[in-house]
């Protein structure tokens, strides 16, 4: 054998190899190609099977939502007098209030007029005999029905 004829012979060697070694790539490819196409032939039911859950879960949301709403409308009229309620509340409290000021402008007006007039102590000792005289009423009346304690 010369050296080409070694050479010819080096290069089938070399061409043996590459092709198993590509026969080899090929078949692994081939193989997960394989798979690709089951998955691919199963896609379509998954996907019939999840538009199907997607619209039942649809339906029952609407359900939801449509009986959400019948349950509000149900309470609205509780809402509305609750509303009244704090309204009616909001304006006696308001009336009050100023009927509160009127009267506290009132007795700063009558204290203002004791004091220039110096009618504090007449007051106070007017009031003072008017207790001392009803206390006195109540004692005697208590004391005639067998009822006098003592003290107070």
């Amino acid at each position: 054998m010369t050296l080409v004829g070694v050479g010819v012979l080096l290069i089938g060697v070399a061409f043996l190899v590459l092709a198993v070694f590509v026969a080899h790539v090929l078949n692994n490819l081939a193989g997960v190609l394989d798979g690709v196409d089951k998955t691919v032939q199963q896609l379509p039911g998954q996907l019939d099977d999840m538009l199907n859950e997607t619209s039942n879960i649809i339906r029952e949301s609407n359900q939801t939502l449509a009986d959400v709403n019948e349950k509000m409308e149900q309470l609205s009229p509780l809402f509305y007098i609750v509303g009244d309620v704090g309204n009616a509340t909001r304006k006696l409290t308001s009336s009050l209030v100023d009927v509160t000021e009127s009267m506290k402008e009132k007795s700063e007006t009558g204290k203002g007029i004791a004091d220039t007039n110096k009618l504090g102590g007449i007051y106070g000792s007017f009031a003072l005999g008017y207790y001392w005289l009803k206390r006195r009423q109540q004692l005697k009346n208590d004391y005639a029905e067998g009822e006098f304690t003592g003290g107070n």
